[in-house]
This record gives C-alpha cells, sequence and structure tokens, in this order.
C-alpha cells in the first residue's frame, strides 16, 4: 500500500510544480497535498510541526499570488485605477484561460491607468509593473513547489 501512497503523492508534486508556472492550476497547494499523501505511508515521514509550518507558507504563497502584481502596479507608478484595473483584469482574465490570467492584470492596469491619467506612457509603465509582479509571484510559487519537492525526495 506504501507504493500506492508514493506514486498518487509524486503525482501531486509533479502536477504542483507544473501548476507552479501554468496558470488556474494551484501549484503549491497541489504539492502540499502530495507531502499530506505521503504522510499516508505506514511509516509516516514528516512532523505535524513540518506539514503546519508548510500548510502557512502555502496560505501566504497564495494570497501573495493575488497581491504581488496589484503591488508591481503601484511600485512602477500606477494609481489607484491602475491597481483596480490590474485585479479587474486578474478576475477577467479567468474566463479567458491561461493566456487571459497572463494578459488579464497588465491589460486591466493598462486601461484603468489610461482612465486615470490619459497618458499612455505612465498607462505602459504601470502595466509593466504588473506583468513583473506576475512573474514574481511565478518565480516564487515555483520555488516554494521546487523546496517540497525536495522534502519529498528526500523523505523516499
Amino acid at each position: 500500500m506504501d507504493l500506492v501512497w508514493t506514486v498518487l503523492a509524486c503525482g501531486f508534486m509533479i502536477a504542483g510544480i507544473l501548476g507552479s508556472v501554468i496558470p488556474l492550476v494551484p501549484g503549491p497547494p497541489l504539492s502540499f497535498v502530495g507531502l499530506l499523501v505521503l504522510q499516508l505511508r505506514e511509516q509516516p515521514t514528516f512532523t505535524i510541526k513540518f506539514l503546519v509550518s508548510w500548510l502557512l507558507v502555502v496560505i501566504v504563497i497564495a494570497v501573495l499570488d493575488y497581491a504581488v502584481p496589484i503591488y508591481g502596479t503601484k511600485k512602477f507608478g500606477g494609481s489607484k485605477y491602475g491597481m483596480w484595473g490590474c485585479m479587474v483584469g486578474l478576475v477577467a482574465g479567468f474566463w479567458f484561460g491561461p493566456i487571459g490570467i497572463i494578459a488579464g492584470p497588465f491589460v486591466g492596469a493598462f486601461a484603468g491607468e489610461l482612465l486615470a491619467t490619459n497618458q499612455s506612457e505612465q498607462a505602459l509603465r504601470a502595466a509593466v509593473g504588473s506583468f513583473i509582479g506576475f512573474v514574481f509571484s511565478t518565480l516564487m510559487k515555483l520555488v516554494v513547489c521546487l523546496v517540497m519537492g525536495w522534502y519529498f525526495i528526500r523523505a523516499l
């Protein structure tokens, strides 16, 4: 039975790592489920403290995944309109699949900033900040999933 749990956990870990770079797939939560499934073996691998710590990391990463593009918009000179546009673009992007998740915050920040300032250069700068925030949050998710993958491999 340990083999079944190990194979299933491995599937979750792989899905988590892929999901950290593929929009709409929740990478860190899937990797965390892989760690939990590994606990179902006859000899549990991780302590409760370890799992609770990683649960907190996954929750923080999930929140930051949405907050970082908005912060990037603000850091690159975007106004409240640009930040709201980024949020609306992120939500609207869900309806257009992976391309929408990537382009939505960019387009939303651009449109919001264009409405606020009517200056395309400022709007483009805010949109670039949103995109950089998106890339940073993707890298953050990837690093967290790879570290969980390292603990997974070490536990085998």
